[in-house]
């Protein structure tokens, strides 16, 4: 016999995961923290898992992420049927939330989003994450699209190519003169370097393909976390990096920054994963960005 899932008590775990406390959830939900804790122990009982991690603040449990994800899922599914029957408050608008890369942000989504048409009334809420782990935003339930370099759909959505960012590895003329002298394979790895932050794999990665497999980029690091910033510092001579090359063409053209390796660059695919859910938000957005993406980015 299949066991169901009783709304209120999903609806009471995301609340308790959306609020970090039992008594949080309770005030919002406006009911006891007994009976929220109530809830939440019948909802593990009929799974047969435990779906929150009693911390502060609480966390879901890998099985506590899938009943999330089925809680946004419904609450998107509702709000869009609310709509279709005219209940929906005057003038109130649809949230749409998105995980994107802040390379992605700074150069090609934000046009993208601006093609959704405005009488959907979309309020956008973006969470920047490297494209390597903008997935899992997706997987813990938090995002209900993504833009991410995995083109393994997450469970219970579904993947679509967008085209492929370029990297560069580029650095100021005089930088270049000062640190790179002679075979490039062979000095990048003692020149100072610009790397977006600790998950960035991208100068290492550029590195040790240079040199077949081993090393990576030098140990003088500058961290610097925006997209903007990032192609700054280079441009300042703070050390050499690899730059989307979108960015990187009209620093080139203009001589403020060189190619270090014109015959190699990165090449990292981009896919667009979203909730499978039959949303005219989430369709609305869809097409806006995969046909911003076709005129952005490179072809697969």
């Amino acid at each position: 016999m299949t066991a169901e899932l009783p709304l209120d008590q999903v609806r009471t775990l995301l609340a308790v995961v959306d609020e970090g406390t039992f008594d949080a959830a309770a005030a919002a939900l406006h009911v006891t923290p007994s009976a929220v804790s109530q809830r939440v122990k019948a909802l593990e009982q009929r799974t047969g898992r435990v779906l929150l991690l009693r911390t502060k603040p609480v966390r879901p449990t890998e099985s506590g992420e899938v009943v999330v994800r089925l809680a946004r899922q419904l609450a998107r599914l509702e709000r869009d049927a609310r709509a279709d029957l005219g209940m929906s408050g005057e003038g109130e608008p649809t949230r749409v939330s998105i995980a994107v890369n802040s390379d992605s942000l700074s150069t090609w989504f934000l046009p993208a989003l601006a093609r959704v048409p405005a009488e959907l009334r979309l309020c956008f809420e973006l969470r920047r994450e490297d494209q390597d782990h903008t997935a899992a935003l997706l997987r813990e339930g938090l995002v209900m699209a993504a833009v991410t370099s995995s083109s393994v759909p997450v469970a219970g959505c579904s993947v679509h190519p967008l085209g492929t960012m370029r990297y560069v590895a580029a650095a100021r003329r005089d930088f270049a003169g000062r640190y790179l002298r002679g075979p490039v394979e062979q000095a990048l790895p003692d020149a100072p370097v610009v790397v977006f932050d600790r998950r960035d794999d991208l100068q290492d990665g550029f590195v040790r393909r240079l040199l077949g497999g081993a090393g990576g980029a030098g140990p003088l690091r500058h961290y610097v976390p925006t997209s903007e910033g990032f192609v700054d510092a280079v441009a300042a001579g703070l050390g050499w990096g690899m730059v989307p090359e979108v960015q990187a063409e009209p620093l080139l053209r203009s001589g403020r920054l060189v190619h270090l390796a014109p015959d190699r660059a990165v090449d990292v695919p981009l896919y667009w994963q979203q909730w499978k859910l039959d949303s005219p938000a989430l369709a609305a957005v869809a097409e806006a960005v995969t046909r911003t993406a076709e005129q952005t980015l490179r072809p697969r």
